[in-house]
């Protein structure tokens, strides 16, 4: 029973899911940061207002005379959130990683030989042919046999 459970846990699956939820949990947490103490400040000056959730507001009355709000503001702030988390992962992250990614590849093809076709039956008939041609034209007209 140990024996199974010990497989389970050295599996390379569950090695690998458990960093990728640890560096989730911190990617989170930098991502967050950029956006709420970079990007949500700049868009709150052009709006003049620390959130949307109060911004855009429609109150529809009830039938029981209470009123009901419906929060356009809060809907454009939890979608210009996503827009922003989207843009912050793409151009911090992910574009600089497609970049180096791309220069490494370069490099690797730059700096590796360049290995040629092989040969096959007809390049090498081709030479024997192209030799053989260009030894009869050396020849003396008196000495070729065709």
């Amino acid at each position: 029973m140990l024996k199974g459970f010990k497989e389970f846990i050295l599996r390379g699956n569950v090695i690998d899911l458990a960093v990728a939820v640890v560096i989730g949990a911190a990617f989170t947490s930098v991502v967050n940061s950029i956006v709420s103490n970079l990007f949500n400040p700049l868009i709150g000056a052009l709006f003049r207002a620390d959130s949307l959730d109060s911004a855009f507001v429609w109150e529809i009355p009830t039938m029981d005379g209470s009123v009901a709000e419906v929060k356009f503001g809060a809907v454009l702030g939890a979608i210009l959130t996503f827009v922003i988390v989207a843009a912050v992962v793409y151009f911090v992250f992910v574009l600089p990683m497609n970049v180096l990614k791309e220069r490494a590849e370069a490099r690797r093809q730059a700096g590796a030989s360049k290995a040629e076709d092989p040969e096959t039956e007809l390049t090498v008939l081709a030479e024997i042919r192209d030799l053989l041609a260009a030894d009869r034209a050396r020849q003396p007209e008196s000495q070729r046999t065709e």
